[in-house]
C-alpha cells in the first residue's frame, strides 16, 4: 500500500517549538483536544501495522472523545507525523517523555491542539541512551527514573530526572549486575517496577549470547529479578526466577506497551512468557507485597486462555485487568489478525473474552504497541480493533461488563497506539 496523500498536508502543517520554551494556553475548539481537559490521542501508521518498525510512518491525532459509534475519525490533513520523534514514550498526565532520534537528550513534548511541543529539554551529561532501547519507573510525581543497558549492553546504566525542569538529579550504574558466566550480554533495556510501601526497585533482565535475534536458545533459561533500594540505588538481590522464561517487552523497557502494574495492595504483576511446543505462550505472574520472587503457583491468566503471548495488560481496579494477547492457531506476525481482548480476574485466575452482543470480539491485527487504554474517571476502558472488516474503538464499562461501540477509524489507516491524557 502506499503512502496516503494526506501526509504531504500533514507536512505542512506540522509545527514544532523550539526548545526550552514553555506551553502557551490555546483555545480549545472541543474536538482537537487540549491541555484544558482530558484528550485521547490516537497513533496510526500508513502502509501497515507498525508496532517495532522504525521505518513505518507515524502519525498522530488528538480527539477529545472516542464515545460516539456514529463518529469517523480522518486523518486527512489533520495530526502531526512523527519525524525526529519517536512513538516509544513515557507518559504522565499531560506530557511525553523520550530519548529522540538525535540520541543525545531527554525531551519532555506535548500534543497540544495537534502540534507537538517541545516544551524542554535535558542533553545527556554521563550516561547516554539510545531511543526505544529502555526501562522507566516514577518514583514521585516529578522524579523519574530510566534505566538501560550500555551500548555494548555489558553493564546497566540509571538517571533520574527532575521532569518540573528535566534536570538530571543523579546518574550512575548497577556495578553489582554483571553479564553471568558463559553468556556475553544482557537483554537491551530490561523492565524496572518501583514498589511504594518499601522504596524498592525491581529490575528484570536476562543474560544471552547474541545481542539481537530470535534465537531463544541464545538466551538463559529465566530471567533474573535485581531488588533495588531506591534511594541508594544498591543492587541489594539478584534471584534467578522459576516461573517463566521472558518477561513481555524486555527488549524495549514497557515503552509501547503496558505489561507491568500494582494492584491496591502494592502486589507486583508483570507480563512473561515461555516457549511451550516451540510457542510462546503467556503468563501473569505476581510479586506479593514485602517479597522479592514471585509466588509459587500463581499464574493469572490460565492455560485455557494462554493461546499465545501475553502483549499488554492494562488494571481497571477491583481485580480486574485488561489484556490483549494472541493465538498462535490465527498467526503471529504483525500483521495478521490473530490477538484478542480479554478481562483477567487476578484473584479467580480466569480469563474471559470481551464479547460484543453477545459473540467473541473480532481478532485484530497488530501485535505491539499499547491499543488500549483506561479513563479512571468514567471508569470505563478503550480499546481498538483493526483488521480487514473493521477498524473501530470498542467501550469497556468496568462497572457493569458491559461493551459498546465507540468511534470508528478511517479505513486505510492502521490503528497502532492510543494515550489518555487528562489535563
Amino acid at each position: 500500500m502506499k503512502k496516503l496523500s494526506f501526509l504531504h498536508s500533514l507536512m505542512a502543517v506540522l509545527m514544532i517549538t523550539a526548545a526550552f520554551t514553555a506551553c502557551s494556553e490555546d483555545d480549545d475548539n472541543g474536538t482537537s483536544g487540549s491541555s484544558k481537559g482530558a484528550h485521547y490521542d490516537l497513533t496510526i501508521t500508513v502502509g501497515k501495522h507498525g508496532g517495532m518498525a522504525k521505518t513505518e510512518t507515524h502519525v498522530t491525532l488528538s480527539v477529545a472523545s472516542l464515545s460516539d459509534p456514529d463518529t469517523t475519525i480522518t486523518f486527512d490533513g489533520k495530526g502531526v507525523e512523527i519525524a525526529d520523534y519517536t512513538i516509544e514514550s513515557i507518559y504522565d498526565d499531560e506530557f511525553m517523555y523520550q530519548v529522540p532520534s538525535s540520541k543525545d537528550r531527554f525531551s519532555k513534548l506535548q500534543l497540544k491542539n495537534n502540534n507537538l511541543t517541545v516544551v524542554q529539554e535535558q542533553k545527556f551529561d554521563k550516561n547516554t541512551y539510545t531511543p526505544r532501547n529502555y526501562t522507566h519507573a516514577w518514583l514521585d510525581k516529578n522524579t523519574l527514573l530510566i534505566m538501560s543497558t550500555t551500548e555494548d549492553h555489558t553493564k546497566v546504566i540509571w538517571t533520574k530526572l527532575n521532569t518540573k525542569d528535566m534536570s538530571i538529579i543523579a546518574e550512575g550504574s548497577l556495578d553489582d549486575i554483571k553479564v553471568a558466566e558463559g553468556y556475553n550480554v544482557l537483554t537491551t533495556s530490561g523492565i524496572v517496577a518501583y514498589r511504594k510501601s518499601d522504596n524498592k526497585l525491581f529490575y528484570f533482565f536476562y543474560n544471552k549470547k547474541e545481542t539481537s535475534g530470535s534465537n531463544k536458545t541464545s538466551n538463559e533459561p529465566y530471567f533474573r529479578i535485581a531488588v533495588i533500594n531506591a534511594e541508594t540505588m544498591a543492587v541489594e538481590n539478584e534471584i534467578v526466577n522459576t516461573e517463566a522464561e521472558q518477561c513481555t517487552a524486555s527488549a524495549y523497557g514497557e515503552l509501547l506497551q503496558n505489561t507491568i502494574f500494582f494492584d491496591e495492595n502494592d502486589n507486583l504483576y508483570i507480563s512473561c512468557f515461555s516457549k511451550v511446543s516451540k510457542k510462546n505462550i503467556g503468563s501473569l505472574l505476581r510479586i506479593k507485597k514485602g517479597e522479592f520472587n514471585f509466588e509459587e503457583g500463581y499464574n493469572a491468566f490460565p492455560a485455557s486462555e494462554a493461546k499465545g503471548k501475553l502483549l499488554t495488560v492494562q488494571y481497571l481496579g477491583n481485580g480486574k485487568v485488561l489484556a490483549y494477547s494472541g493465538d498462535n492457531a490465527a498467526g503471529t506476525g504483525i500483521q495478521d489478525p490473530a490477538y484478542y481482548y480479554s478481562i483477567i480476574d487476578i484473584n479467580a485466575k480466569t480469563a474471559t473474552r470481551l464479547q460484543y452482543n453477545g459473540e467473541d470480539i473480532a481478532y485484530s491485527a497488530g501485535s505491539f504497541s499499547q491499543r488500549s487504554v483506561y479513563n479512571a474517571k468514567e471508569n470505563k476502558a478503550y480499546f481498538g480493533v483493526s483488521n480487514e472488516t473493521e477498524n473501530r474503538i470498542y467501550i469497556y464499562d468496568v462497572a457493569t461488563g458491559n461493551v459498546s461501540l465507540g468511534s470508528k477509524l478511517a479505513t486505510g489507516v492502521y490503528f497502532d497506539q492510543i494515550r489518555f491524557f487528562e489535563k
